[in-house]
């Protein structure tokens, strides 16, 4: 499950060193306990290594975060613990020990199987959560290893967590990969039956409040949407919105992008410079889901942005060429076959990180795209500012984009071809949000009444009181 160089490694566990040691009380021992999990919970969950720093992160955000009170005799023992934790790393260093959690050494074998294997960062990260999860499960290393264990495990996410038929799928892919390439076993059986669940509805805006969205980013006015000629401005943005706030300014252009385009998340922060085509109108989605890639739209009212955008990048990277930072990331065939091509303009981000930053596969300073978590919780922000009240997220400009091109009269097909959709089943859910002629069709048999006169509709009551 190991790396050679692991397996020679004497493996420390510091809650059976706490439990033998002797310079304690047993009621000291359980608040050291109770306060070291509480640590190694907070470690584990922002993916932070033992040390110095964690624990330092630990006690601020937890300790002392959000103005809490803590009693002088809590703050002295929870220190005492701190203190006896670093000193047991250093010992466990001092020996070329290996301190880390079960947790931590199935994941680290996973991810390490998946870069030996090529698989993206997202698939890396999404296995080796899933095989931590498993390994907490399952307690220790021979249990860990059983089909049986896994089985339990796969059914309790089927059955207590009810969870998405997607999420049992993802779970089931990460287990029979760590058994596959990790444990070695070659043909892993796992007794669980998936639990089907039904598709959902998405989140569709209208074009009204999609529009009141991009002016709660503060993105530039593009001019008028021939589309929403017939709206009012009190329709796109209310009097009572509040005004959009200055942090969310700079993700306006990758809102409109995303939307006019119909990219996903991850394909509208990793954009290169390469893959926008300003004379032909034309985004180029590469290695989108399922490794594909895709031709898009490009609206011609941001061609300028664009522009504008693709010069401001130009000067980043002239800047880390300046300061020998290390190129972008290349996915790893690409960057054996094309040597340069990490240092060179046209590989560079459309939408770069503000500042560079390590690189944890190579190590490398480097400068990343625009973080997605970063952009989506700005999407949100700007939601509630504009007084949408829909559960929006990035992704909702990808189901609006799909909903509105259908009810203006495109074809399922061409549909599919520019969400890059593998089934058109998957397509065929915005006909269930779609309005109008080219979507669901329907009229509700209560807007067939004919309009009663007011004198009619007056009568009516009269009589009714009469009658009473």
């Amino acid at each position: 499950m190991s790396t050679t160089e692991t397996q020679k490694k004497a493996r420390w566990c510091w809650r059976k060193d706490l439990a033998a040691f002797r310079g304690l009380t047993d009621r000291e021992r359980t608040g050291f306990l109770l306060v070291l999990e509480w640590f190694e919970n907070f470690r584990l969950r922002h993916e932070l290594s033992a040390g110095r720093e964690a624990a330092k992160s630990f006690w601020r955000c937890e300790v002392l975060g959000k103005d809490r009170q803590r009693e002088p005799w809590q703050l002295e023992q929870w220190e005492d613990a701190i203190k006896w934790y670093l000193a047991w790393l250093d010992a466990c260093a001092e020996e070329g020990g290996d301190h880390r959690s079960l947790r931590e050494r199935v994941r680290a074998a996973v991810n390490s199987a998946c870069s030996r294997r090529g698989h993206a960062p997202r698939t890396k990260d999404t296995y080796g959560r899933w095989a931590a999860r498993y390994a907490g499960f399952a307690g220790d290393e021979r249990e860990v290893m059983r089909e049986e264990t896994a089985t339990r495990f796969l059914t309790s996410v089927v059955d207590d967590e009810d969870c998405a038929y997607s999420t049992q799928k993802q779970a089931l892919n990460a287990l029979a990969f760590f058994f596959k390439h990790v444990l070695g076993q070659e043909e892993p059986v796992f007794n669980v039956r998936l639990k089907k669940t039904g598709a959902r509805v998405p989140v569709v805006l209208s074009q009204v409040e999609t529009q009141r969205l991009f002016g709660a980013l503060e993105n530039p006015d593009p001019g008028p949407d021939p589309a929403l000629a017939t709206a009012t401005a009190s329709e796109l943005l209310p009097k009572d919105v509040p005004t959009p706030k200055k942090h969310n300014a700079r993700y306006g252009l990758v809102a409109r992008l995303q939307y006019g385009a119909g990219l996903r998340l991850s394909e509208v922060v990793r954009l290169r410079v390469k893959d926008i085509d300003l004379d032909r109108g034309t985004v180029t989605v590469r290695l989108g889901k399922g490794d594909k890639d895709r031709m898009s739209v490009l609206p011609k009212r941001l061609r300028g942005e664009l522009a504008e955008q693709i010069e401001r990048a130009r000067a980043l990277w002239e800047q880390d060429q300046r300061d020998g930072v290390a190129g972008v990331y290349i996915p790893g065939a690409l960057a054996r076959k094309f040597r340069k091509a990490a240092e060179s303009f046209d590989w560079f981000w459309i939408f770069p990180a503000k500042q560079p930053s390590v690189d944890p596969e190579s190590g490398l300073r480097r400068r990343h795209h625009l973080h997605g978590k970063v952009y989506n919780e700005a999407i949100k922000r700007a939601a509630v500012e504009a007084r949408i009240e829909k559960r929006v997220t990035s992704h909702a400009l990808r189901h609006s984009f799909a909903t509105h091109l259908l009810e203006a009269g495109t074809d399922l097909r061409t549909i599919q071809e520019i969400l890059g959709h593998e089934d058109i089943t998957t397509t065929e859910i915005y006909l269930h949000v779609a309005t109008g002629a080219n979507g669901l069709g329907v009229v509700s048999p209560l807007d067939q009444f004919p309009a009663a006169p007011p004198c009619a509709v007056h009568s009516l009551t009269l009589m009714a009181t009469a009658a009473a």
